[in-house]
């Protein structure tokens, strides 16, 4: 049994100031984390409602370091992002600005409802974050293409 068949997976440089940082802007829990001898996170499970981040600190010579990129080698750019359903978009949009998220969407009402915003972490990641879940029933106009 799980509670999310897909897990979003990030690296970080100093894993554990992200940890702090997801902690305290969206609530995130800490559900397991592994530290290695060096200090450094092997590997962490960071929780928020039903779903799940992993996390784990950049290592210069692991394998999986070696065909991963942070986004501050390439430009500050990012190919994916994580999605946060928040029931109060306006307190995490706070959080978020008070821990010095970088935004790149500030507050808004995305026509298909809600409010949302999208930020960086402080090492570059994406965090799109809304109060629209996708989950939850929605009406005949809300289904409807535009």
């Amino acid at each position: 049994m799980t509670g999310s068949t897909l897990i979003p997976t990030l690296r970080y440089r100093d894993a554990h100031a992200a940890i702090d940082w997801l902690q305290r802007v969206f609530g995130f829990k800490r559900h397991a984390v592994y530290e290695g001898a060096d200090g450094l996170i092997d590997h962490a499970e960071l929780t928020l409602g039903g779903g799940m981040v992993m996390l784990g600190s950049v290592r210069e010579g692991r394998e999986i370091d070696r065909w991963a990129v942070q986004p501050e080698e390439i430009g500050g750019r990012h190919t994916g992002g994580v999605y946060v359903v928040s029931p109060d978009c306006d307190a995490a949009y706070q959080a978020a600005q008070a821990a010095g998220a970088v935004m790149l969407l500030e507050l808004y009402e995305p026509d298909y409802g809600g409010k949302a915003f999208v930020c960086k972490d402080a090492e570059g990641h994406v965090w799109s974050v809304g109060s629209y879940d996708p989950f939850a029933p929605q009406s005949a106009a809300q289904k409807e293409p535009a």
